[in-house]
């Protein structure tokens, strides 16, 4: 619960900031004070209030209502802010590129005036003297800062931004809700035996059963990983965002996984906010067999796999005690046949620096989503070794589904929602 806690403060705080960026872009320099100022003030105070409330109020019964305008805005939010930051550079040429002119125009020598005596009489009318020019010709008033052309151009910025946002947002909703792609991935051990060559993982993480999601979602999933008649499937953590009570009618299409030897799952930090030890007990329920820090022994007639399993760094700092609390490697790893091929199922990619000192084969991991929202991909990218696909960790191959289902707001681009078939090869 702390940690939950200071997520949340922590996320309150960056966007009240981002909040401020953008009243200051979308509002502040697209109006002149008065009433409408006012309007988009309140607006943009209001929407810094949601995201907060909506990350706290759609884990309690009767809210989930709030999830979608709540979750949709944060996507918005995000390009809107990755738009504009984006274009704070030419926007600073402008500018620049303005004041120069001023400053030109202020040091510029006097145009002479001659100025006629006075005549005696009263002078017949006299047309007004031509507007001061700058040399070449070129008038004086067309580079004078003027405010309503600054006006202008912030509008113009305001309108493309939004656009933009808005229209990004639509493709990846529309990609986050729709089917998960299937990801094919052949991938050669050194120790695995010819015999047991073309063995197949289907492999999923981040179903994020949650508030925006129901039974369907997972029965989908469900659907397509029986349709690859895969010899093990593995289910990588991050399943649900919610209790049993809310999620397990929702979770239930799980019972109806297929697979030749057997369907595995280890936790994800999610279930550590989520009610770990009912959800460890619902999922066993289910018939999907927990790996709590420990491995299995998969015989088939080519030969014999360790499939070991370790629970997700998270529990290590969770309120919770027993095998549950944190990863054990050496519990799950240690003391097994050096000669046999080794797969450890893990949550985060990070979690591959300490496996690979038991020299594990093959890690399959989730967590990352393969980003979600491009560019965010970037940011995840210092804080884990694999974003998607296949890489390597000290020696040991990681390889990174992109989850099928989504956190927080229901878009993903440039990361669709995906299954992974995973095919061992012998090296």
């Amino acid at each position: 619960m702390l940690a939950v806690l200071g997520f949340v403060a922590t996320l309150t705080l960056v966007t009240s900031l981002i909040h401020f960026y953008l009243w200051r872009r979308l509002v502040r320099d697209t109006t002149r004070p008065g009433r409408w100022r006012r309007a988009g003030s309140l607006l943009a105070l209001g929407l810094a209030i949601l995201v907060p409330t909506t990350m706290v109020s759609t884990r309690s019964a009767g809210m989930s209502w709030l999830a979608w305008p709540g979750y949709v805005w944060l996507a918005v939010m995000f390009y809107l802010l990755v738009v504009l930051v984006a274009l704070e550079v030419p926007m600073l040429v402008v500018r620049l590129v303005g004041r120069a002119r001023s400053r030109q125009v202020g040091t510029s020598a006097p145009v002479p005036v001659t100025v006629p005596p006075p005549p005696a009489a009263p002078p017949p009318p006299v047309a007004p003297p031509p507007p001061a020019e700058l040399p070449g010709g070129r008038p004086v008033d067309d580079v004078v800062p003027d405010p309503s052309r600054r006006l202008l151009i912030a509008r113009g910025v305001a309108i493309f931004a939004g656009l933009t946002a808005a229209g990004v947002t639509g493709y990846g909703v529309r990609t986050a809700l729709g089917p998960p792609q299937l990801d094919r991935v052949r991938i050669p051990l050194a120790r695995l035996p010819r015999a047991m060559d073309g063995l197949r993982i289907a492999t999923v993480s981040d179903i994020h059963i949650g508030p925006l999601t129901g039974p369907a979602h997972t029965a989908r999933i469900v659907e397509l990983i029986n349709s690859l008649d895969a010899d093990l499937v593995a289910v990588v953590g991050d399943l649900v965002d919610g209790t049993v009570t809310e999620l397990g009618s929702s979770a239930a299409p799980l019972a109806n996984l297929r697979s030749r030897y057997g369907s595995f799952f280890v936790t994800g930090n999610h279930e550590y906010y989520s009610g770990v030890e009912e959800w460890v007990a619902e999922v066993d329920r289910l018939g999907l067999q927990v790996l709590v820090n420990e491995r299995r022994g998969i015989v088939t007639p080519g030969g014999v796999l360790d499939l070991a399993g370790v629970n997700d760094a998270t529990g290590e700092t969770a309120e919770v005690s027993g095998q549950l609390a944190g990863p054990d490697y050496e519990r799950a790893l240690g003391d097994r046949d050096p000669d046999r091929p080794v797969v450890l199922l893990a949550h985060q990619p990070v979690q591959a620096q300490e496996a690979a000192r038991f020299g594990v084969d093959l890690q399959l991991s989730g967590h990352t989503h393969g980003g979600q929202l491009v560019p965010f991909n970037l940011l995840v990218g210092l804080a884990q070794p694999v974003v998607s696909g296949l890489g390597s960790v000290d020696g040991t191959q990681v390889y990174v589904t992109n989850g099928a289902g989504f956190w927080g707001p229901p878009v993903r681009v440039g990361a669709p929602p995906q299954v992974s078939l995973v095919e061992l090869r012998a090296g």
